[in-house]
């Protein structure tokens, strides 16, 4: 899935004296604080960290007494979708209206109608909503898929996507993923009958040369007998 990455921060961080008997705990409170929240800072949501304190004494800065700054070293996982990324989410409402999704587990997306392309159309099967493609019958979308959408906007503040199922690479990610796996191997069958066809060719090619040599040395026999 796109949208992710992971980043190296070095970071100063700010403490209050009375949280220096336990530097760690308070360092990793204050990195707490940022997560699954979007940071311009880091131009992402954080997801996760790995952080080394990088400094072994700290001093009270003058200028922000009381407090004592701290250097660190940060492995930070990001979450920053952009317009046009692929993501993947699970459905978990659909209506004839629309798709709600969520995205790792903590953002909201939604896909209306007029963002799902003409080929599926929303019916009920035994009372369960579900969007099922018209070209393949196997290619259906309902409460629990998995899907691969496009990114159309995101909204840093709430955290919610505005997605889309124009493109013919997005849907169902299960259909999707055996739909590839069949094309690849229908390449490499069609691969192979070519290369055999190619082979049979060339063998018939070198059998009609090596017969017309061969009549060529019996018509010059047949020659000089006569002469």
């Amino acid at each position: 899935m796109e949208g992710l990455s992971v980043a190296d921060a070095n970071l100063l961080m700010y403490l209050h004296p009375s949280k220096s008997r336990n530097v760690s705990q308070s360092i990793l409170r204050e990195l707490g604080s940022l997560l699954f929240k979007f940071n311009e800072t880091f131009d992402g949501v954080l997801l996760a960290y790995d952080v080394n304190i990088l400094d072994k004494q700290a001093k009270i800065l003058s200028g922000v007494h009381p407090y004592f700054g701290l250097r660190l070293k940060a492995n930070l996982l990001l979450f920053s979708p952009k317009p046009d990324m692929l993501l993947e989410g699970k459905v978990v409402k659909l209506s004839q209206e629309s798709i709600h999704v969520i995205v790792l587990g903590f953002s909201s997306a939604i896909i209306t109608a007029e963002n799902i392309r003409g080929e599926f159309k929303y019916r009920t099967k035994d009372k369960e909503e579900l969007f099922a493609s018209k070209s393949h019958k196997r290619h259906v979308i309902k409460v629990g898929t998995m899907i691969r959408f496009l990114v159309k906007s995101f909204d840093e503040e709430i955290l919610h996507i505005i997605g889309s199922l124009i493109s013919a690479h997005t849907g169902s990610i299960r259909w999707l993923d055996r739909h590839l796996e069949e094309d690849s191997e229908f390449d490499r069958s069609s691969m192979k009958s070519r290369d055999r066809e190619w082979l049979g060719d060339k063998t018939v090619d070198e059998g009609a040369t090596s017969m017309s040599y061969d009549n060529h040395i019996k018509m010059s026999k047949k020659r000089r007998i006569t002469e």
